[in-house]
């Protein structure tokens, strides 16, 4: 029997014997072309090498324009190293059918060929082991006429391991919705310094995550280690594949005058490259793309052009957040909505969680299982608690909205969909900005009024639960800190999403936007305590080095690539070295935070005095606490019923008019009650109530009430 096309891939997988699963394996299920006018393609190729039985499975199935003579050329490499080269002559080794090759089909189907044990002798067991190969084999089929490659072909090599498991991005997010929900339930009972750490920490783990899925969005060669770890955190921006919601997006889609892609089932058609460095056709070719997932594994088959002697037409080359969703399986048509799915999805869910919680807390006090004073804060004032969720569920999504949006107004999938961007990406940006001043408008009139910002920032439960989202992370003094924050998230999500073209861009901007953020958070330290300014402050380390491997990984600097194939693999050490301890660290306290009787022991009290202004609507512990809810007017459970003395509620109005109407009001009623204003009568904002301990500031050292500053609750409404 003469040796055939079968021993030429005996030989170019037996190359790897200088470097080469439960059982182990080396394989290639793609074959790409690496030059231009290829006259020679494969609709499909699987092989398939098992050392354990010495034996190599093999079907290939292709198209020759080659006439002629030629010599091939075999190159392996691993992490951009060149481990094995080879030139072989087909007549002198007698392959059959390329000795001469002739223009036509050629059809090898699936077959098993034994392989010498002393090939594989030198094949060192990692190569069987490390997760996410990064090898390839090269064959070039020179013309013996003129020395010349007539064709070339490359097929990447895996041992089927990779750090792109399920399990471990699902135990991402259960712990990072465990920590969210550690920390409501917290702040339900009481814990409110707790509860400020636990969320401030959940809400950094959770960034960090998205920053993770961030860098495998980028338009850059990313080695196959870094692109698989990063593959874990895309259920951060919402890149989950579900069946049923793949049918519905591609039907809304088709429904709303977008064509889709429908050609996933054309394996045989179209060749899938993850990755390639060349920009110049990936916006060309993507708009003939087809993806295919199969079994878990990306099977990219076919580079076949018929015989026009060209393969470039039927070659799609996926790169950035395309790349993303052909890992995940998603339809490159698709990728915007099934994020956009998943946000409504999350929105409703912490809707329906909230009011379930409610209902239950209900229940169980009537049922007498539960004490009336739990949770009784929530219970109060549910809606508003709701109203401040709701915006927190809204600072989440942003970075997720902010890159999908924006990337969908450089696709127009459909025009339902740009409106659905539009729309959405622009409310959220108003609804932040309108918080954001809000939080900013409230802590100047503190300054103004009591030299001090946390004072009216968290002496009002209402302006608390439903802006506190925004501060309560910082220190009062730094009230002003989500205003760089969220241009931080805007100003990455925009490189990320419209210099899909171009990953050098990318890479560099964000080496600057991470360089600027580092810097202002270790000058100004703008969170609440030390440990918290140390946990964040080591994110963004960790994110400006990824930044600068990202930057590596373009080749900007023209470095060896073993240089790239090893940076790859010290990015996935040190980020999953760095995530473990974050988990770890957010997981304990969280648990702590659950089970302990009195978990604020663990924290110091904030030095911006933000604990002797913060009011409980629990009930009252002493007469003096009691005494100061009657000065201030407020009900027995502390939630005001004379609205006009919230501080945050007139601002709620668009129009300043109303400020001024509930003062003139407010001190209309009071000099009523007391027989108009007069020698004997004055006008009740002159009377100086007793004192209350939610009036001390511990900054200044003196009790209000004397007349140097009226506290909020003596002047009533009008706070900005």
């Amino acid at each position: 029997m003469k040796p055939s096309l079968a021993s030429l891939a005996s030989c170019a997988l037996a190359g790897l014997a200088t470097f080469a699963s439960a059982e182990q394996m080396l394989y290639s299920d793609s074959l790409n072309p690496c030059q231009t006018n290829n006259n020679f393609s494969a609709t499909q190729f699987d092989v398939i090498l098992t050392p354990k039985n010495n034996s190599l499975s093999f079907s290939v199935v292709g198209v020759s324009t080659i006439q002629g003579n030629i010599t091939i050329d075999l190159v392996v490499s691993a992490y951009g190293l060149q481990i094995y080269q080879t030139t072989l002559d087909p007549c002198a080794l007698d392959f059959t059918g390329l000795c001469p090759m002739n223009e036509g089909q050629l059809n090898l189907p699936t077959s098993n060929v034994p392989i010498p044990a002393n090939a594989l002798s030198n094949v060192p067991g990692i190569a069987y082991t490390i997760p996410d190969l990064d090898a390839k084999v090269k064959v070039y089929f020179n013309s013996s006429v003129t020395g010349q490659p007539a064709a070339c072909v490359e097929a990447e090599l895996s041992n089927g391991k990779t750090v792109d498991q399920k399990a471990v991005a699902w135990a991402l997010a259960v712990i990072s919705v465990l920590a969210l929900l550690a920390s409501a339930v917290t702040s339900g009972l009481g814990h409110s310094n707790t509860a400020a750490h636990v969320a401030a920490n959940a809400l950094a783990l959770f960034g960090y995550f998205q920053a993770q899925a961030f860098m495998g969005m980028t338009a850059v060669n990313l080695p196959p280690v870094v692109a698989s770890w990063t593959q874990n955190f895309q259920w951060s921006l919402g890149i989950i594949r579900l069946g049923f919601l793949q049918s519905i997006a591609t039907w809304y889609q088709r429904a709303t005058g977008g064509k889709p892609s429908t050609v996933l089932s054309s394996l045989g058609t179209t060749s899938v490259e993850v990755q390639k460095r060349s920009l110049d056709v990936v916006y060309s070719l993507m708009k003939r793309a087809a993806y295919q997932v199969h079994d878990s594994i990306l099977r990219a088959r076919t580079n076949a052009d018929g015989a026009t002697g060209t393969d470039t037409a039927n070659t799609v080359i996926v790169r950035g957040i395309q790349r993303v969703g052909f890992r995940a399986g998603i339809e490159v048509t698709n990728i915007f909505l099934t994020g956009y799915i998943f946000f409504l999805i999350f929105v409703v869910a912490v809707v329906i969680g909230v009011l379930l919680f409610k209902l239950a807390c209900e229940a169980l006090i009537k049922m007498g299982r539960m004490k009336g004073e739990k949770f009784q804060d929530f219970r109060n004032g549910w809606t508003t608690v709701l109203k401040g969720i709701l915006f927190r569920v809204v600072l989440i999504g942003f970075p997720q909205m902010v890159v999908l949006c924006f990337w969908e107004f450089t696709r127009n999938d459909s025009t339902a969909e740009m409106v659905l961007a539009v729309f959405t990406i622009f409310t959220m940006l108003a609804i932040l900005a309108w918080a954001s001043s809000k939080v900013v408008r409230l802590a100047r009139r503190s300054v103004t009024m009591h030299k001090n910002p946390a004072y009216i920032l968290y002496s009002d439960p209402a302006a608390l639960n439903k802006w506190g989202f925004l501060y309560v992370q910082f220190k009062a003094t730094a009230y002003y800190f989500i205003v760089p924050f969220l241009i931080y998230i805007l100003a990455k999500g925009l490189f990320i999403a419209l210099a899909q073209g171009n990953g050098v861009v990318q890479a560099i901007g964000l080496v600057v936007i991470e360089a600027v953020y580092l810097i202002i958070i270790c000058v100004l330290r703008p969170y609440m305590d030390k440990k918290t300014n140390a946990f964040n402050i080591s994110i963004t380390v960790i994110n400006f080095i990824s930044a600068i491997f990202l930057l590596v990984f373009t080749g900007i600097f023209g470095q060896p690539g073993i240089v790239t194939g090893v940076m790859g693999v010290i990015f996935f050490i040190y980020n999953a070295v760095f995530s473990t301890v974050l988990l770890i660290l957010v997981l304990i306290a969280s648990i702590i935070a659950v089970v302990a009787k009195n978990p604020d022991t663990r924290y110091q009290p904030m030095r911006d005095d933000r604990g002797s202004f913060i009011k409980s609507q629990t009930g009252f512990n002493t007469e003096l606490d009691a005494l100061g809810a009657t000065a201030r007017g407020e009900s027995k459970h502390g939630w005001n019923n004379n609205k006009g003395a919230r501080i945050e509620d007139d601002d709620d109005s668009w129009s300043g008019g109303s400020s001024e109407r509930q003062q003139s009001s407010q001190l209309q009623n009071q000099q009523t009650a007391y027989g108009g204003a007069g020698p004997k009568n004055p006008p009740m904002h002159n009377v100086q109530p007793a004192a209350s301990p939610y009036d001390d500031n511990r900054q200044q050292g003196s009790i209000r009430g004397n007349g140097a500053s009226p506290s909020p609750w003596q002047r009533g409404a009008g706070y900005d």
